[in-house]
């Protein structure tokens, strides 16, 4: 039963895969060849509609690749230092953001603040919600991405101003495109993508309504602590110690015996 469910999720997701890359190549097909003929510049709405088509690909690419890289099984963590990581997804996000005229904000992060993930499925599931929180908020709009380090644990989060979820969406956001509803444009099945790459790294992945407003997509992962390199240090200076106390005792001995 568990396999014929597997197979069913299979399929739906080849379904929804192929059904955004046919529409993305004939709008970039139908863009391009409008260009060719010279009748509209590059630089108007069809160069612009080309250029969405274009991004779109590369997004459904990346989050294709996401997915079988998690579904291999194999570990690919490593500790991730999250002041350079956030800003590469910075620099790429701005330019989605200045397009659509959104001001985004990314906070700085201490250096030290490290977490055991696997890069890509990190860097995956941080460009999509902030992908999403540009595309959906309103223009001119803010995106805001913000980072909490807490002792044991680091805290992500992309706030929008997308206007608020629907009634029940919160619910059933993350369960897919057929569940949530949403219409071929990725939302649905990027934010499963996302959900599951985080879990795979043992973290969440949630959702924070703000009616009227926008909301808040949350990532929460364990945070490496630097704990071991310390008890590594107090080892060796203990093993010094172990090898000078020997000695100590031997030379107590000859003084003992000369009194």
């Amino acid at each position: 039963m568990r396999d014929r469910s597997s197979s069913a999720e299979e399929v739906q997701r080849l379904g929804f895969f192929a059904h955004e890359l046919r529409n993305h190549i004939q709008t970039a097909s139908l863009s391009f060849a409008i260009l060719k003929t010279g009748a509209v510049a590059i630089g108007g709405s069809t160069g612009a509609v080309l250029d969405r088509s274009l991004a779109g690909l590369s997004d459904l690419m990346d989050r294709t690749l996401a997915q079988v890289r998690r579904d291999t099984g194999v570990d690919h963590s490593e500790p991730v230092s999250l002041a350079l990581f956030l800003e590469e997804i910075e620099a790429a996000g701005s330019v989605s953001a200045r397009k659509r005229e959104i001001s985004l904000a990314v906070d700085r992060v201490d250096p030290r603040v490290t977490v055991m993930a696997d890069r890509q499925l990190l860097g995956s599931a941080i460009s999509n919600l902030l992908q999403n929180a540009i595309k959906f908020s309103r223009s001119p709009g803010h995106v805001h991405v913000s980072t909490i380090a807490e002792l044991d644990r680091v805290t992500i989060a992309v706030e929008d101003e997308c206007g608020g979820l629907k009634p029940g969406q919160v619910d059933v956001i993350f369960e897919g495109p057929a569940q949530s509803g949403q219409d071929g444009s990725g939302l649905g099945l990027g934010l499963l993508i996302s959900k599951r790459a985080v879990e795979s790294m043992g973290g969440t992945l949630s959702v924070r309504d703000l009616p009227g407003v926008g909301c808040v997509f949350t990532i929460e992962l364990p945070r490496l602590s630097a704990a071991p390199k310390r008890s590594r240090v107090l080892r060796i200076l203990g093993s010094r110690s172990s090898v000078r106390g020997p000695r100590r005792a031997f030379s107590d001995a000859i003084r003992g015996n000369s009194l």
